[in-house]
């Protein structure tokens, strides 16, 4: 199975294959992967006379293979890309499948999917040819990778603490690493390094500080604590859906390093194990120990719930955000598991 930066970079370089399953939320790595797949097709004849686009709600696997079936005109290889295949019917997905088993060596089928069931048989053949990749989202070590990996493709060596420091500022959504990455390179030229002091002058930066007060809240059930934590972040104009962000991510960190804790880690180890530096030990550790797993699960729960609502409602995106924050610190403390 061929990871998603493989595909990527044996696409740019003019290896294709005839499908691709690429499944999993981390969007900046799959948009990079089709886009790869498509200009190596596009540099094989005239660019957009070989392309079908498919979106998977309510599509007909007969649709697909019709349009993969189809033999190029002026080139030598066709692009079909069927994005949210996780979409279609159970059946149009088997269906679907049949194709996989044979597919037209003259097309390159490319297939998006948040999550497929892993049981299914379009996952089972695809798995089988070796057609499935992963793109699952980046934790701990595989996330700094990337961010080393960002700065060197443009030409910059980039200090370990600054790493922790940009992580810091925008999270692990990796379009907004990619972002702040290109504005450090301009801002400290060709071939420099970046630090730490760039990291902090050039990105906007979030104030960790405040998020950590705001999880601290949640733990300490403290309602006016966790509103001036929420209200200084707003205060510093930055979008409240990348505030939850941010607050989950760091929920996460305190999940993990509570989970490390109870196997009996150092606070050093289980910290590393947790996808943090060392030197933030201490204080995972106290966050940790304000929090069970039930009002853990609680708190995500209502996470998930204001992230839609961010997305849906009318009310000011401001107004849903302070309103939950109130609602997690305000939650009954349950005994601990």
């Amino acid at each position: 199975m061929l990871s998603i930066n493989e595909v990527t970079t044996r696409a740019a370089k003019g290896s294709l294959e005839p499908v691709y399953l690429l499944v999993g939320t981390e969007r900046l790595l799959v948009e990079r992967a089709v886009d790869a797949v498509r200009k190596a097709v596009d540099q094989r004849g005239a660019p957009g006379f070989n392309v079908d686009l498919f979106d998977g709600k309510g599509l007909e696997a007969v649709s697909v293979i019709s349009a993969a079936q189809t033999l190029p005109m002026m080139a030598d290889r066709r692009f079909v890309l069927v994005r949210h295949v996780d979409a279609m019917t159970p059946t149009e997905q088997s269906n679907l499948a049949e194709y996989l088993a044979d597919p037209n060596d003259s097309t390159s089928l490319v297939l998006t999917a948040d999550k497929l069931d892993g049981r299914g048989k379009l996952t089972k053949i695809a798995k089988k040819q070796g057609w499935l990749t992963d793109a699952k989202p980046l934790r701990g070590s595989e996330l700094r990778a990337f961010v080393r990996a960002e700065a060197t493709a443009r030409g910059h060596n980039i200090a370990p603490q600054a790493i922790e420091t940009l992580l810091d500022a925008v999270g692990d959504d990796l379009a907004a690493i990619d972002d702040a990455i290109e504005r450090l390179s301009l801002f400290v030229g060709a071939g420099q390094r970046i630090d730490s002091d760039a990291v902090m002058t050039c990105v906007t930066r979030i104030r960790v500080e405040s998020i950590w007060s705001l999880v601290d809240a949640i733990g300490l059930k403290d309602r006016r604590k966790g509103i001036a934590a929420a209200q200084s972040l707003l205060a510093d104009r930055e979008p409240p859906l990348r505030l939850l962000a941010m607050v989950a991510r760091q929920l996460r960190i305190v999940a993990r390093m509570r989970e490390a804790l109870s196997e009996g880690l150092r606070p050093q180890e289980a910290a590393k194990r947790a996808g943090a530096p060392p030197f933030k030990a201490n204080d995972l550790t106290a966050s940790a120990r304000q929090f069970t797993a039930d009002t853990l699960g609680e708190a995500f729960a209502l996470i998930a719930q204001t992230d839609m609502a961010l997305k849906s409602s009318k009310r000011p995106p401001d107004v849903v955000l302070q309103d939950a924050v109130l609602e997690l610190c305000t939650a009954p403390t349950l005994s601990p598991s």
